[in-house]
Protein backbone atom coordinates (compact mmCIF):
# COMPACT_ATOMS: atom_id res chain seq x y z
CA UNK A 1 0.00 0.00 0.00
CA UNK A 2 2.82 2.50 0.62
CA UNK A 3 4.34 1.94 -2.73
CA UNK A 4 0.87 2.55 -4.02
CA UNK A 5 0.84 6.37 -2.11
CA UNK A 6 4.44 6.76 -3.20
CA UNK A 7 3.67 6.05 -6.88
CA UNK A 8 1.07 8.44 -6.65
CA UNK A 9 2.64 11.34 -4.91
CA UNK A 10 5.91 11.03 -7.52
CA UNK A 11 3.10 11.18 -10.45
CA UNK A 12 1.67 14.58 -8.96
CA UNK A 13 5.63 15.95 -7.90
CA UNK A 14 5.88 15.26 -11.97
CA UNK A 15 3.30 17.02 -12.68
CA UNK A 16 4.21 20.35 -10.78
CA UNK A 17 7.85 19.96 -11.82
CA UNK A 18 6.95 19.91 -15.89
CA UNK A 19 4.78 22.72 -15.02
CA UNK A 20 7.36 24.77 -13.25
CA UNK A 21 10.30 23.60 -15.78
CA UNK A 22 8.37 24.78 -19.02
CA UNK A 23 7.40 28.16 -17.08
CA UNK A 24 11.15 29.09 -16.36
CA UNK A 25 11.85 27.80 -19.83
CA UNK A 26 9.17 30.13 -20.95
CA UNK A 27 7.76 27.53 -23.25
CA UNK A 28 4.09 27.19 -24.09
CA UNK A 29 1.43 29.83 -22.89
CA UNK A 30 -1.18 30.02 -20.36
CA UNK A 31 -4.22 27.16 -20.39
CA UNK A 32 -6.58 28.58 -17.61
CA UNK A 33 -9.65 27.68 -19.48
CA UNK A 34 -11.82 24.44 -18.55
CA UNK A 35 -11.88 23.52 -22.91
CA UNK A 36 -8.62 24.21 -22.77
CA UNK A 37 -5.65 21.15 -24.29
CA UNK A 38 -4.91 20.31 -20.58
CA UNK A 39 -8.21 20.01 -19.19
CA UNK A 40 -9.49 18.31 -22.74
CA UNK A 41 -6.21 15.70 -22.55
CA UNK A 42 -6.97 15.06 -18.80
CA UNK A 43 -11.01 14.56 -18.96
CA UNK A 44 -9.83 12.09 -21.64
CA UNK A 45 -7.23 10.08 -19.96
CA UNK A 46 -9.45 9.80 -16.24
CA UNK A 47 -12.29 8.59 -18.86
CA UNK A 48 -10.44 6.11 -20.48
CA UNK A 49 -9.00 5.05 -17.32
CA UNK A 50 -12.17 4.56 -15.45
CA UNK A 51 -13.68 2.26 -18.89
CA UNK A 52 -10.49 0.35 -18.17
CA UNK A 53 -10.69 -0.57 -14.38
CA UNK A 54 -14.79 -0.33 -15.16
CA UNK A 55 -14.02 -3.19 -17.90
CA UNK A 56 -11.84 -5.27 -15.56
CA UNK A 57 -14.16 -4.87 -12.37
CA UNK A 58 -16.93 -6.49 -14.84
CA UNK A 59 -15.23 -8.98 -16.62
CA UNK A 60 -13.41 -10.58 -13.72
CA UNK A 61 -16.38 -11.34 -11.68
CA UNK A 62 -18.64 -12.56 -14.95
CA UNK A 63 -15.35 -14.73 -15.92
CA UNK A 64 -15.53 -16.14 -12.40
CA UNK A 65 -19.17 -16.81 -12.10
CA UNK A 66 -19.35 -18.78 -15.49
CA UNK A 67 -16.33 -20.88 -14.25
CA UNK A 68 -17.54 -21.48 -11.25
CA UNK A 69 -20.93 -22.58 -13.20
CA UNK A 70 -19.08 -24.91 -15.50
CA UNK A 71 -17.51 -26.76 -12.32
CA UNK A 72 -20.80 -26.83 -10.39
CA UNK A 73 -21.67 -29.24 -14.34
CA UNK A 74 -18.62 -31.15 -13.43
CA UNK A 75 -19.14 -32.20 -9.87
CA UNK A 76 -23.13 -33.05 -10.23
CA UNK A 77 -22.05 -34.70 -13.35
CA UNK A 78 -19.43 -36.83 -11.04
CA UNK A 79 -21.97 -37.43 -8.56
CA UNK A 80 -24.21 -39.05 -10.96
CA UNK A 81 -21.74 -41.38 -12.37
CA UNK A 82 -20.96 -42.30 -8.76
CA UNK A 83 -24.61 -43.03 -8.63
CA UNK A 84 -24.59 -45.43 -11.44
CA UNK A 85 -21.26 -46.95 -10.89
CA UNK A 86 -22.30 -47.93 -7.34
CA UNK A 87 -25.03 -50.40 -8.88
CA UNK A 88 -21.97 -52.93 -9.51
CA UNK A 89 -20.88 -53.14 -5.74
CA UNK A 90 -21.98 -56.05 -3.64
CA UNK A 91 -25.56 -55.72 -3.25
CA UNK A 92 -25.86 -54.98 0.39
CA UNK A 93 -23.95 -51.51 -0.30
CA UNK A 94 -25.73 -50.16 -3.59
CA UNK A 95 -28.22 -48.74 -1.48
CA UNK A 96 -26.35 -47.00 1.64
CA UNK A 97 -23.93 -45.50 -1.21
CA UNK A 98 -26.62 -44.23 -3.51
CA UNK A 99 -28.56 -43.26 -0.68
CA UNK A 100 -25.41 -41.58 0.67
CA UNK A 101 -24.99 -39.63 -2.90
CA UNK A 102 -28.42 -38.24 -2.89
CA UNK A 103 -28.07 -37.05 0.71
CA UNK A 104 -25.20 -35.08 -0.29
CA UNK A 105 -26.58 -34.02 -3.10
CA UNK A 106 -30.29 -32.68 -0.96
CA UNK A 107 -27.41 -30.92 1.24
CA UNK A 108 -25.66 -29.29 -1.44
CA UNK A 109 -28.77 -27.29 -2.55
CA UNK A 110 -30.81 -27.16 0.74
CA UNK A 111 -27.81 -26.32 3.33
CA UNK A 112 -24.56 -25.28 1.34
CA UNK A 113 -25.64 -23.02 -1.44
CA UNK A 114 -26.93 -20.36 0.78
CA UNK A 115 -23.98 -20.60 2.86
CA UNK A 116 -21.72 -20.12 -0.16
CA UNK A 117 -23.35 -16.58 -0.82
CA UNK A 118 -21.05 -15.21 1.93
CA UNK A 119 -17.81 -17.20 0.34
CA UNK A 120 -17.71 -20.50 1.93
CA UNK A 121 -18.58 -23.99 2.09
CA UNK A 122 -20.02 -25.89 5.37
CA UNK A 123 -17.55 -28.34 6.17
CA UNK A 124 -20.15 -30.60 6.69
CA UNK A 125 -19.99 -31.63 3.22
CA UNK A 126 -16.54 -32.80 2.93
CA UNK A 127 -17.45 -34.59 6.22
CA UNK A 128 -20.04 -36.32 4.12
CA UNK A 129 -18.02 -37.07 1.20
CA UNK A 130 -15.31 -38.33 3.71
CA UNK A 131 -17.75 -41.23 4.75
CA UNK A 132 -18.53 -42.56 1.71
CA UNK A 133 -15.35 -42.54 0.15
CA UNK A 134 -14.21 -44.32 3.13
CA UNK A 135 -17.30 -47.09 3.19
CA UNK A 136 -16.02 -47.94 -0.53
CA UNK A 137 -12.50 -47.98 0.70
CA UNK A 138 -13.63 -50.34 3.24
CA UNK A 139 -15.15 -52.53 0.66
CA UNK A 140 -13.49 -56.20 -0.53
CA UNK A 141 -14.84 -58.44 -2.72
CA UNK A 142 -13.50 -61.54 -4.64
CA UNK A 143 -15.55 -60.37 -7.88
CA UNK A 144 -13.94 -59.03 -10.47
CA UNK A 145 -16.35 -56.96 -11.40
CA UNK A 146 -17.23 -56.28 -7.83
CA UNK A 147 -13.92 -54.84 -7.40
CA UNK A 148 -13.55 -52.74 -10.66
CA UNK A 149 -16.83 -51.19 -9.77
CA UNK A 150 -15.18 -50.16 -6.38
CA UNK A 151 -12.70 -48.86 -8.70
CA UNK A 152 -14.75 -47.06 -10.72
CA UNK A 153 -16.90 -45.29 -8.09
CA UNK A 154 -13.66 -44.27 -5.75
CA UNK A 155 -12.57 -42.48 -8.99
CA UNK A 156 -16.20 -40.65 -9.48
CA UNK A 157 -16.12 -39.35 -5.76
CA UNK A 158 -12.59 -38.05 -6.20
CA UNK A 159 -13.55 -36.38 -8.96
CA UNK A 160 -16.60 -35.10 -6.96
CA UNK A 161 -13.94 -33.84 -3.74
CA UNK A 162 -11.57 -32.44 -6.77
CA UNK A 163 -14.66 -30.28 -7.90
CA UNK A 164 -15.79 -29.23 -4.61
CA UNK A 165 -12.47 -28.43 -3.49
CA UNK A 166 -12.89 -26.07 -6.54
CA UNK A 167 -16.36 -25.14 -5.78
CA UNK A 168 -14.92 -23.54 -2.54
CA UNK A 169 -12.17 -21.72 -4.40
CA UNK A 170 -14.40 -20.16 -6.99
CA UNK A 171 -17.03 -19.28 -3.45
CA UNK A 172 -13.99 -17.35 -1.89
CA UNK A 173 -12.92 -15.75 -4.79
CA UNK A 174 -13.08 -11.77 -5.11
CA UNK A 175 -11.64 -9.65 -7.52
CA UNK A 176 -8.27 -8.02 -7.33
CA UNK A 177 -7.79 -6.38 -3.75
CA UNK A 178 -8.34 -2.12 -4.40
CA UNK A 179 -9.76 -2.92 -7.94
CA UNK A 180 -13.14 -1.96 -6.95
CA UNK A 181 -11.80 1.46 -4.72
CA UNK A 182 -9.95 1.96 -7.69
CA UNK A 183 -13.63 1.87 -9.70
CA UNK A 184 -15.05 3.98 -6.93
CA UNK A 185 -12.41 6.47 -7.02
CA UNK A 186 -12.07 6.86 -11.05
CA UNK A 187 -15.80 7.27 -11.21
CA UNK A 188 -16.02 10.34 -8.57
CA UNK A 189 -12.66 11.99 -10.77
CA UNK A 190 -15.07 11.39 -13.62
CA UNK A 191 -18.07 13.08 -12.51
CA UNK A 192 -16.10 16.04 -10.68
CA UNK A 193 -13.88 16.77 -13.34
CA UNK A 194 -15.97 19.53 -15.12
CA UNK A 195 -16.09 21.21 -11.73
CA UNK A 196 -12.19 20.97 -11.30
CA UNK A 197 -11.39 21.99 -14.56
CA UNK A 198 -12.84 25.09 -14.06
CA UNK A 199 -16.61 25.01 -15.54
CA UNK A 200 -19.52 25.56 -14.00
CA UNK A 201 -22.58 23.69 -15.46
CA UNK A 202 -25.81 25.98 -15.09
CA UNK A 203 -29.83 25.17 -16.38
CA UNK A 204 -29.95 22.30 -19.30
CA UNK A 205 -25.87 21.46 -19.63
CA UNK A 206 -26.68 19.85 -15.86
CA UNK A 207 -28.62 16.83 -17.44
CA UNK A 208 -26.57 15.21 -19.31
CA UNK A 209 -23.96 15.40 -16.38
CA UNK A 210 -26.52 14.06 -14.00
CA UNK A 211 -27.53 11.35 -16.37
CA UNK A 212 -23.62 10.29 -16.88
CA UNK A 213 -22.92 10.27 -12.95
CA UNK A 214 -26.43 8.15 -12.78
CA UNK A 215 -25.15 5.71 -14.88
CA UNK A 216 -21.80 5.48 -13.57
CA UNK A 217 -23.41 5.23 -9.74
CA UNK A 218 -25.51 2.35 -11.32
CA UNK A 219 -22.23 0.92 -13.21
CA UNK A 220 -20.20 0.96 -10.26
CA UNK A 221 -22.45 -0.65 -7.45
CA UNK A 222 -22.91 -3.30 -9.89
CA UNK A 223 -19.25 -4.08 -9.93
CA UNK A 224 -19.84 -4.55 -5.84
CA UNK A 225 -23.14 -6.60 -6.37
CA UNK A 226 -21.07 -9.02 -8.66
CA UNK A 227 -18.10 -9.72 -6.68
CA UNK A 228 -19.00 -13.03 -5.53
CA UNK A 229 -19.95 -15.87 -7.65
CA UNK A 230 -22.58 -16.98 -5.88
CA UNK A 231 -24.29 -14.07 -4.78
CA UNK A 232 -25.50 -11.30 -6.92
CA UNK A 233 -26.96 -10.94 -10.03
CA UNK A 234 -24.54 -13.07 -11.48
CA UNK A 235 -25.23 -15.38 -8.55
CA UNK A 236 -24.77 -19.14 -10.12
CA UNK A 237 -27.83 -21.43 -8.77
CA UNK A 238 -27.87 -25.19 -7.50
CA UNK A 239 -29.60 -26.05 -10.82
CA UNK A 240 -26.68 -28.10 -11.56
CA UNK A 241 -27.84 -30.44 -8.42
CA UNK A 242 -31.03 -30.14 -8.99
CA UNK A 243 -30.69 -31.95 -11.75
CA UNK A 244 -28.79 -34.74 -10.15
CA UNK A 245 -31.58 -35.10 -7.65
CA UNK A 246 -33.96 -35.63 -10.43
CA UNK A 247 -31.77 -37.99 -12.23
CA UNK A 248 -31.90 -39.91 -9.36
CA UNK A 249 -35.44 -40.02 -9.12
CA UNK A 250 -35.60 -41.12 -12.76
CA UNK A 251 -33.08 -43.86 -12.30
CA UNK A 252 -34.93 -45.33 -9.09
CA UNK A 253 -38.42 -44.80 -10.38
CA UNK A 254 -36.90 -47.07 -13.55
CA UNK A 255 -37.47 -44.86 -16.57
Amino acid sequence: MVAYVFSVMAAVALVGAAAFTFRLAGKGSDDRGADGPSAGHAGAMLSALFLLVFAIAVIVPWTTADAARQNTQVESRAVVDAYWAAAGLPSVMVEPIRTGLREYATFVVEDEWPRMARGELDPMGGVRLDELRSRVIELTSDDDDEREARTTTLGHLSAIGAARAQRAADAAATPPAGLLSLTVLTGLAVIFFPFLAGARPRGITLLPLAAMAALLGFGTYLTWDIARAFDGPLAVGPEAFTAALNEFARIAGGV
